[in-house]
């Protein structure tokens, strides 16, 4: 018995898979859900896939500003809160030091 054989081999996929992430591809597509012509809902999917570096020569990089996933955002933003509550101190203290 012989064994089956597959029309993509491991290199092809590898081969699609690093074309597909070195030029990145769009998948788009919409949905709409209405009665009667009245719109009821609309969801808009885009999907991008691309490599890291081709979404930054893109322009797209929020996964760096979102906190959840990066921790220089997460650290940016709690000094940011940080300094807030340390300018409002300032300023309730100088209320209070009023005659």
């Amino acid at each position: 018995m012989s064994e089956p054989t597959h029309s993509i081999n491991a290199t092809g996929l590898a081969d699609i898979l690093e074309r597909v992430l070195d030029k990145g591809i769009v998948i788009a597509g919409d949905i709409k859900i209405q009665i009667a012509d009245i719109d009821l809902i609309t969801i808009k999917i885009r999907l991008l896939v691309a490599s890291v570096d081709k979404a930054m020569e893109m322009g797209i990089n929020w996964w760096q500003e979102d906190t959840y996933l990066s921790t220089k955002a997460r650290e940016k933003e709690l000094n940011e809160k940080q300094e807030a509550l340390d300018k409002r101190v300032e300023q309730l203290e100088a209320k209070v030091n009023l005659p």
